[in-house]
């Protein structure tokens, strides 16, 4: 199995409940985030990479002359449609396709976004590169991911405890790296924002909707705890059950104009 294989197999497994728990996660204020840090090129077209069920774009939709929707995963797309039918939202639209190679022109969209989805992907700084590509000289892209902690060895720990959790995970980035690698593809960062998102365990293992899953992670995750090995993650246990925290990032990075 390839790895698109595995990013289709497990968020067709999630479909369903992916949209559901991300609101229990903050999901929506994190929507507002990234609508108000589009700024003014979010008026314009605006392309939402590896959009999964659609909720930031049909938020961008409300703003934008046109928003539009790319995901990798065909369950995925079906949520993405049913939310813009309800929504009634014409000027929305959805497209399948991978954000490695966004099917779209050179300098096509006024700003271009992407939440929660970079620790995804095998080669960010490739999906970072593509962004860059179809946004036009002066739009605004605005990146949004959960980050790991700056010590190596507690951010692998938080990365082997995600993939077991969920195998297409590949690597969440410490904020450093994030910003070093939208910076090497020609970003400008113009503001940053990291805030901690408190979690449950038994809320975190059902978004996957697999419950094989979490009676083996369960055992590690409180042993880990039990022993003061935090993950970078404040991994702990608090009435008798786990609890951590996840730290997101957003970064709004603008396309510079070309010199005259």
């Amino acid at each position: 199995m390839d790895h698109i294989e595995r990013v289709e197999e497990e968020f067709t497994r999630q479909a369903e409940t992916f949209d559901a728990y991300a609101a229990k996660a903050g999901g929506d204020a994190v929507t507002t985030m990234i609508c108000d840090a589009a700024g003014a090129a979010g008026a314009g077209r605006v392309l939402d990479v590896a959009c999964g069920p659609g909720a930031v774009t049909a938020a961008l939709a409300v703003r934008a002359r046109e928003a539009v929707g790319l995901d990798a995963v065909p369950a995925m797309l079906e949520q993405a449609h049913r939310r813009a039918e309800e929504a009634g939202l014409s000027n929305l639209r959805f497209e399948r396709g991978r954000a490695e190679a966004l099917p779209f022109e050179t300098a096509s969209f006024d700003a271009v976004v992407t939440r929660i989805a970079l620790h995804h992907c095998v080669d960010p700084a490739l999906v970072l590169a593509e962004m860059f590509r179809v946004l036009r000289p002066g739009g605004r892209a605005v990146i949004v991911d959960v980050v790991v902690s700056e010590d190596t060895e507690k951010a692998r720990l938080q990365n082997a405890l995600e993939i077991v959790r969920d195998p297409s995970h590949v690597r969440m980035l410490p904020l450093s790296e994030l910003k070093a690698s939208v910076e090497g593809c020609g970003f400008r960062i113009e503001s940053e924002t990291v805030w901690d998102t408190p979690r449950e365990f038994e809320q975190w293992m059902g978004i996957v909707n697999d419950p094989q899953r979490a009676g083996p992670l369960r055992v590690i995750a409180r042993a880990l705890a039990e022993e003061g090995r935090d993950a970078g993650m404040g991994l702990a246990i608090r009435d008798g059950g786990i609890v951590f925290f996840h730290r997101w990032a957003l970064i709004a990075a603008d396309k510079p104009e070309p010199l005259r």
